[in-house]
Parts: structure tokens; C-alpha cells; sequence
């Protein structure tokens, strides 16, 4: 009885330290986001015509993917250095493109390749490391109607592999800091 109120206490405490640590965890691993369905997208942007018909690279639109972790999307203008004489009238997407443009209003896209938040991955670094955007994003030129979707896990276990495959360093600190 005499150290009833310590142990109680201690139990306390560990309960109320574990909650955070469960969600951590169930976060980090089985709610951790996985291959997901297409999200719906405010413009619904054709891969297929950019990348298959008109062969653009991904770094082309994605200009920072080489030189930063993030790899970006591309502003309004660089859209419409094209789009200025390519004719909207008749196209709904391409319409929507022109109108934010006009109204000086940013494209929201909705975030498809999914990473959990304590993690971090940089683009720049695995590109010139020789790695193709097709590896981690799929054939995103080929994906057409509904849209772009992720195809890999993009979990710890899914990185290590990868790294281990491939030579790379696997210590936390890593895709941890």
C-alpha cells in the first residue's frame, strides 16, 4: 500500500506516453500512405498529350525536381507560354487553365504521391543519381483518364529496399532530420 500511489502514478504516466507513441507508430506504418485511388484534380491535366504526343520531359514542368527536394509545380505562366496560341475556346480543362491565368489565381492541385510527415525525400538528390522519375511515379505519361495516381508504397519498408538494392546509405538520418 505504501507505494501504491507511485505505481499508480507511473502507470499514469506511461498510459498517457503511450497514446502518442501508438499514433506515431500507426501513422508511420499502418496508416501510413500507400497506393492510393486518383484524386480528383481542379484541371484535369492530359500526361498523355504532353509527355507521349509532345514528348516534354517531367523536369520540363517539374523544374525544381533537379535541383531541390521538392519537385514542383509549374507556374501559370510557364503554362501559358504555350497555351497563349493554342486556342481554349471548345476545351473545358484548357479554359480553366486560361481563366486562372487571367484571374491571376493559382491552380490548387490536390497532392497525390504521398510520403508520411516525419519523413523526407529529395528529388534532386536521386535524380542525379541517375534514377528516372518513372521510377517512384510510375509511367505518369501513359496515365491517362482518371488521372494521375501512386503506384509505389512509399513506405520505410518500400525506401530501405530500394536503398539497399541500390547501395545507398540506409541510417536514419537519412529521410529523418
Amino acid at each position: 500500500m505504501r507505494y501504491f500511489r507511485l505505481i499508480l502514478f507511473v502507470l499514469i504516466v506511461l498510459v498517457v506516453m503511450a497514446i502518442p507513441l501508438a499514433l506515431v507508430l500507426a501513422r508511420s506504418y499502418f496508416l501510413a500512405p500507400t497506393a492510393q485511388p486518383v484524386k480528383a484534380q481542379p484541371i484535369q491535366f492530359p500526361h498523355t498529350v504532353h509527355v507521349q504526343a509532345l514528348g516534354m520531359e517531367c523536369t520540363y514542368c517539374h523544374q525544381h525536381a533537379t535541383t531541390s527536394a521538392h519537385a514542383g509545380l509549374p507556374a501559370l505562366e510557364l503554362c501559358m507560354q504555350c497555351h497563349k496560341i493554342i486556342p481554349a475556346q471548345g476545351r473545358p480543362e484548357l479554359e480553366k487553365l486560361v481563366a486562372a491565368f487571367q484571374q491571376n489565381q493559382p491552380i490548387l492541385w490536390n497532392k497525390v504521391h504521398q510520403l508520411p510527415d516525419h519523413s523526407h525525400f529529395v528529388h534532386s538528390v536521386h535524380l542525379s543519381f541517375g534514377f528516372q522519375c518513372s521510377t517512384c511515379h510510375g509511367d505518369v505519361g501513359a496515365m491517362g483518364k482518371p488521372g494521375v495516381k501512386q503506384v509505389r508504397d512509399l513506405r520505410m519498408g518500400d525506401c530501405i529496399t530500394c536503398h539497399q538494392q541500390n547501395g545507398a546509405r540506409i541510417d536514419c538520418s537519412v529521410c529523418h532530420y
